[in-house]
């Protein structure tokens, strides 16, 4: 018996899915599931193709109560932008939770990743940040920049940003998108100290290996969002930060003990006790306690916002893309 496959590309997925409070809330969603314990997700599959700058990896989960189940694949290909290519790309698809059958290929060259992503960025500002945010900072100057200081003002509508990156000039374009696409004034900030001492809000978006935020810039009523460290031997925030931190969180410890803050932290002895975001999203333990707090957000990305997001674009194609009878 045949069945109905929908197809849907790039475009026609930015056309469908907007960065919105829709999405925070399906993310924020799949974070309360993972609390649950019933959320079957296996450890990443990621794979290192270190001749080529490469890394691939792929991600999945089953939530109890959504439709389906996503499988991600994630390519990143860093010296792509010499050859006039994108360094990042990779497809999702959607299988039925009931029969397994395939019912949607997302060739999204990693758009819904993005959105993921950044709505995961806005869950955590939800429940971590100060309910007031006058500045939010950002480290880094790349797509994930731009995203995640956009989801965090749909839940904190903070009136500035700051930018900083190692290349002043991308940092400057970055502000410039920034201050256009919300209508705030965004500048670039050449000094990461003063970025973090000005910011009741922090997002750190980089691939660093060695820390780009110091413990000794910490200061009451702040909090930081890492998204940076996916993989092995990435390391943004420095781990004296963690042990500072009033509270810090891990989107998926186990994840972010092999590929988060939490790696780091761990190979320099610094002893932290994380706290899930899923628990503090569905309420099995608190989140911010105080307006002085410090809290920190580990984000290394999960299957279950894969599965979150693809269910949700599924829901909001409606007569675009193609159907094949499968």
């Amino acid at each position: 018996m045949s069945h109905d496959v929908h197809i849907l590309t790039e475009a026609e997925l930015r056309a469908a899915v907007p960065l919105d409070l829709a999405a925070v809330d399906v993310v924020e969603r799949a974070f309360a599931a993972l609390a649950s314990g019933r959320v079957v997700m296996p450890p990443i599959l990621s794979m290192e193709i270190a001749e080529a700058n490469g890394e691939v990896d792929v991600k999945t989960a089953y939530i109890p109560g959504f439709d389906g189940f996503a499988i991600k694949v994630s390519p990143g290909f860093f010296d792509n932008p010499k050859l006039g290519l994108p360094s990042l790309n990779g497809l999702m698809i959607l299988f039925s939770a009931r029969t397994g059958l395939v019912e949607a290929l997302f060739l999204d060259n990693g758009y819904l990743t993005d959105v993921r992503t950044a709505a995961a960025g806005a869950v955590a500002a939800r429940h971590l940040a100060p309910a007031t945010v006058e500045c939010a900072g950002v480290i880094g100057t790349g797509v994930q920049a731009r995203l995640q200081i956009e989801a965090a003002h749909l839940v904190r509508p903070f009136e500035r940003v700051e930018v900083w990156g190692r290349n002043t000039v991308s940092a400057e374009g970055c502000a410039a998108d920034i201050s256009a696409r919300l209508g705030i004034p965004a500048t670039s900030q050449p000094d990461p100290a003063r970025l973090v001492a000005n910011s009741q809000l922090v997002v750190t978006t980089t691939p660093a290996r060695e820390p780009v935020l110091r413990a000794e810039w910490l200061h009451p009523g702040l909090h930081i969002t890492a998204m940076g460290s996916d993989q092995a031997g990435k390391n943004e925030i420095d781990p004296q930060a963690l042990a500072a931190a009033d509270l810090y969180v891990c989107d998926r410890v186990a994840q972010c003990e092999v590929s988060g803050e939490l790696e780091a932290a761990h190979i320099a002895g610094v002893l932290v006790e994380p706290v899930e975001l899923g628990d503090i999203v569905a309420g099995v333990a608190p989140g911010r306690t105080s307006p002085e707090a410090i809290t920190i957000c580990d984000l290394t990305g999960t299957g279950a916002q894969d599965t979150a997001i693809a269910t949700h674009a599924l829901s909001l194609s409606g007569g675009r893309g193609q159907t094949i009878r499968s």
